[in-house]
C-alpha cells in the first residue's frame, strides 16, 4: 500500500521537495499541498506537466487553514512541513494538531533535497527574511567578475503565476521581467542582478533549471529566499545573520540549519547595531558552529539627498516580505528617515485600501511603514492608490527595485538602499579558493 502524504508549503520549497523526493516514488502518493504566507496561491493545482506520469490530474493545492479537514478527507498517513521562516513554536503547534489526528509529522529532508552540480556553487542564505542576502550575492558576483568568471544566479522559487509555464525561467533583461509577468516580489530579487549584468534562473523544476544554468555558467550563486536552505549543494555556504534580531538564528526554521552548517557567518548592518547583539550572535556561532568563520560587515545606507529628509513628514515604503512574515519592524527607509531628522513617519494604515488594508489586518504589528506588497496586479494597484492617498511631504522608497517602474507616485520621492562594505578580505579569499579551478 502507498503512503498518503500532504506537503505543507508556500508555493516554492514544497514543490521542490516533491520533485526531488516523491514524484517518482511508487510507495508514496502525495494527495495534496497546502499553502500559506502568500496571497492567492491556494485552490489551484500543481499541474500534471510538472507532477509527472503518476499524477495525470495534477495535485490539488489547498489553503493551510483546511489542513484538519484534509487529513480526514484523504486518509493521510504523513504530513511533511516544507516552507521557511517560521518559528519552532509555530511548527510544534502544527505537529501537535497533525499527530492528534493520528498522522505522522516531519520536516523536509534537507540533504535529500539538495541537487549536485558540476560547477562550483556558492550559496547565500540567512537566518531570517530580510537579513541582507541580496547585497551579499551581488558583491560575490562582482568578485567573480573581477576573476573573469561567468556567473549565473539561481534564485529560490516564487511561483505565483502559471506553474507549467514557470518550469524553467531565464531573466537577462528588464523585458524578460515584463514578458514573464513578474510580481513586485520577483522583480525585487531578479532586477538587481540584471542591473549588475548577471543572468538569473528560477522556476519550478530545479533539476532542469540547474541543467540549463550549467550550460552558460563558470560559477553558480545560489541566491536563497527567506531563510531557506540551498536547493543545490554548495561548495561555499554563507549564512547572513541579523544583529537587529539576535537569537533568531537559533529560533527559526530552517535558518538554524544555515547557521549550523555555514562555512561563513556574515553579520551585516553592524554600523546600526547594538554591540551586545553582535556579541550574542558570535557566542551562538561559537557554540553551534565553531568551525565557521564569522565576518562583520557594514551595510552603508545609500541616501541620494539626505538634506531633503529633515523636517519632512515622510512615508516609508519597505520590502514587503521582510516586514510581513519576516517580522522586521524597520529597514533602510526607516533608518534613513530617523537618522536624518524626519519630522514624522506618517502612518499609512488610515489610507490603506483593498489588499493593502488586508495586509495590515493580517500583520497588525507592522509599524509606521508601508510594505511594498505586489503579488498580483490588483495588489499593485492597491499599493499605488494607498501611496498616493497618504498625506505626506516625501516618500522614501526602500525597496530593492525602482518601484516607479510599476506604480506612479504623485508625491516627491527618493530611493533608499543598502550596499555591502566592499572591503572583502576573508570573504573574497573564500570565494577565490572555491573557484580556483574554474578561474
Amino acid at each position: 500500500m502507498t503512503r498518503k502524504i500532504i506537503i505543507m508549503g508556500a508555493a516554492g520549497r514544497d514543490f521542490h521537495v516533491f520533485n526531488c523526493l516523491y514524484r517518482d516514488d511508487a510507495e508514496v502518493e502525495v494527495v495534496a499541498f497546502t499553502a500559506t504566507q502568500i496571497p492567492h496561491i491556494e485552490e489551484r493545482s500543481y499541474p500534471a506537466e510538472l507532477a509527472g506520469s503518476r499524477y495525470p490530474e495534477g495535485i490539488p493545492i489547498h489553503a493551510e487553514s483546511r489542513l484538519d479537514e484534509l487529513l480526514g478527507q484523504y486518509d493521510v498517513d504523513e504530513v511533511v512541513f516544507a516552507y521557511s521562516d517560521v518559528s519552532f513554536a509555530y511548527i510544534d503547534e502544527r505537529r501537535k494538531a497533525v499527530e492528534a489526528k493520528g498522522a505522522a509529522f516531519s520536516t523536509f529532508d534537507v540533504d535529500a533535497s539538495m541537487l549536485a552540480s558540476s560547477k562550483p556553487v556558492i550559496a547565500v542564505t540567512a537566518v531570517r527574511t530580510g537579513c541582507g542576502k541580496s547585497q551579499v550575492s551581488r558583491r560575490i558576483t562582482d568578485i567573480l567578475r573581477e576573476l573573469s568568471l561567468k556567473t549565473v544566479a539561481i534564485r529560490h522559487p516564487m511561483p505565483y503565476g502559471d506553474l507549467a509555464r514557470q518550469k524553467v525561467q531565464r531573466f537577462a533583461t528588464y523585458a524578460d521581467l515584463v514578458e514573464q509577468d513578474c510580481t513586485i516580489e520577483e522583480r525585487e530579487e531578479y532586477e538587481p542582478h540584471i542591473a549588475n549584468g548577471v543572468v538569473v534562473y528560477a522556476g519550478e523544476d530545479y533539476a532542469a533549471i540547474l541543467e540549463e544554468a550549467e550550460k552558460e555558467a563558470d560559477v553558480i550563486v545560489w541566491d536563497g529566499g527567506n531563510n531557506d536552505v540551498p536547493f543545490i549543494r554548495p561548495d561555499l555556504w554563507i549564512c547572513i545573520a541579523d544583529p537587529h534580531r539576535p537569537g533568531h538564528e537559533l529560533e527559526y526554521f530552517p535558518g538554524t540549519v544555515n547557521f549550523e552548517r555555514a562555512d561563513i557567518i556574515l553579520i551585516g548592518k553592524v554600523g546600526f547595531a547594538d554591540p551586545a547583539n553582535i556579541g550574542k550572535i558570535r557566542e551562538n556561532a561559537q557554540r553551534v558552529n565553531p568551525d565557521a568563520s564569522v565576518i562583520l560587515r557594514e551595510s552603508p545606507l545609500d541616501i541620494p539627498n539626505p538634506g531633503e529628509i529633515g523636517g519632512k513628514r515622510v512615508l516609508v515604503i519597505e520590502d514587503g516580505p521582510t516586514t510581513t512574515h519576516g517580522g522586521m519592524p524597520f529597514g533602510a527607509g526607516v533608518l534613513a528617515a530617523t537618522s536624518n531628522g524626519a519630522a514624522e513617519l506618517v502612518d499609512p494604515r488610515p489610507y490603506a485600501v483593498g489588499e493593502i488594508a488586508e495586509t495590515f489586518d493580517a500583520y497588525p504589528d507592522i509599524g509606521d511603514l508601508l510594505p511594498a506588497m505586489g503579488y498580483g496586479d490588483a495588489q499593485i494597484r492597491d499599493l499605488e492608490a494607498t501611496v498616493n492617498a497618504v498625506e505626506c511631504d516625501l516618500v522614501l522608497v526602500a525597496t530593492p527595485i525602482d518601484l516607479t517602474r510599476l506604480i506612479d507616485i504623485v508625491h516627491p520621492y527618493m530611493r533608499i538602499g543598502y550596499s555591502l562594505q566592499p572591503e572583502d578580505g576573508e570573504l573574497a579569499d573564500a570565494v577565490r579558493k572555491v573557484v580556483g579551478a574554474a578561474a
